[in-house]
């Protein structure tokens, strides 16, 4: 894919605000072709399609209605010819302890962030298998390796979405398409006007971490210091380098974050090697085929080491 064409097509969910309708700015003025979708909010994008009539379609597709998905892809594709980057952007947060949560607002925020993106790259990956080439922009979120209280399911989607992502990259990589996970931090875009938060508040959580977390947010403890105009201009970036990144953290927070939580997962792994070491086979067989190298044990590394 070249990474000067100007009839380059991108398709992008949630383009209605946020990094989605930031995105479509830029690359419509970087002469880009855009195949802009939104559930609902098409004021920002029918002024953009006055401005740039021949480079901006625009269509509506809520990606919880899965049959749907499918059709409006086929007609970007039509109207443009190709489609080489896909940006999948839609999602919300949802805001509340497990048992507050009501089962169709469980169901809704899976349906959103994680299988709405299923379907999506799903569908997409046929042309992109046809044409060779492809980029596939998953937005996630600093969520997807971190945790707070109160955000169980939003994190169940993004811990989700991720591992997803990393496993497709690797069926299509020899197609030359390259999916990119975005992990953002907390940034200045409407994402906190569209939370939605649980129907009831149970007592017992008042005190708890689950209480305390909707106190800071309440009083503005996590401030938002990603700036969306360059968080868009880097995920451009990342689209059209030769090699794209299969991650890409996005802000001084989401950096520290993300670190900071790798960094304690392996010193928690690396605490348990010995029990790890201890529950492997004893007996000597080797289920390996007879033609390969035996490689040393780790175990047994790590007990000649010792």
């Amino acid at each position: 894919m070249s990474a000067v064409s100007n009839t380059q097509t991108w398709f992008i969910t949630g383009a209605g605000g946020g990094f989605g309708l930031e995105l479509t700015r830029q690359l419509l003025a970087l002469g880009k072709q855009v195949a802009a979708t939104t559930r609902a909010s098409f004021d920002a994008l029918n002024a953009l399609q006055a401005q740039y009539p021949r480079q901006l379609w625009v269509s509506k597709l809520d990606v919880t209605e899965l049959d749907s998905i499918a059709p409006v892809i086929k007609a970007a594709h039509e109207h443009f010819g190709s489609i080489d980057v896909l940006v999948s952007n839609a999602g919300y947060v949802l805001l509340g302890a497990l048992e507050e949560l009501e089962p169709e607002q469980i169901h809704r925020q899976l349906q959103t962030n994680l299988y709405g993106p299923i379907f999506l790259i799903r569908a997409m990956l046929p042309y992109m298998r046809q044409q060779k080439h492809g980029r596939i922009i998953q937005l996630s979120s600093e969520a997807g390796q971190i945790t707070f209280p109160a955000l169980s399911l939003y994190h169940a989607s993004k811990w989700g979405i991720e591992g997803f992502c990393e496993s497709v990259a690797r069926e299509v990589a020899a197609f030359d398409i390259h999916i990119t996970i975005v992990q953002p931090g907390r940034a200045s875009t409407d994402i906190d006007e569209h939370a939605q938060t649980s129907v009831g508040q149970l007592p017992a959580y008042q005190q708890s971490t689950v209480g305390l977390y909707r106190k800071l947010l309440t009083m503005g403890r996590f401030p938002s210091i990603g700036d969306p105009v360059k968080i868009a201009t880097r995920i451009i970036e990342a689209a059209q380098a030769p090699q794209p990144p299969l991650r890409l953290a996005l802000g001084e927070d989401a950096y520290k974050n993300i670190s900071r939580a790798l960094q304690e997962r392996l010193q928690q792994l690396e605490a348990q090697k010995d029990v790890a070491c201890s529950t492997s086979r004893t007996d000597g067989i080797d289920q390996r085929p007879p033609q390969t190298t035996p490689r040393p044990s780790i175990c047994q590394t790590h007990k000649k080491s010792g």
